[in-house]
């Protein structure tokens, strides 16, 4: 059995981060998903930091969530090729 990520796997909070940095792909460009940019992400959509562990879970699930999202974008871009 497959290990499938899909949006609805993500907590409700999460996809509402992973809704806004969608955001900023579209609005500043592909760099928006580089992982060096999840930190000021962070800051920019809940500073301070802390509110964003507070509301996303801890680091490791945040990282997650946020590589975890791309795979499915990039997979779903594969797949309509």
């Amino acid at each position: 059995m497959q290990n499938e990520c899909t949006v609805s796997s993500f907590l409700q909070k999460q996809q509402a981060f992973l809704a806004f940095v969608l955001g900023q792909y579209v609005t500043q460009g592909v760099d928006q998903l580089d992982a060096d940019k999840l930190t000021p992400l962070l800051k920019l959509r809940y500073n301070p930091l802390n509110n964003a562990m507070a509301e996303l879970g801890d680091a490791v699930q945040v990282r997650q969530a946020f590589v975890g999202m791309q795979r499915y974008l990039y997979r779903s871009q594969i797949n309509q090729n």
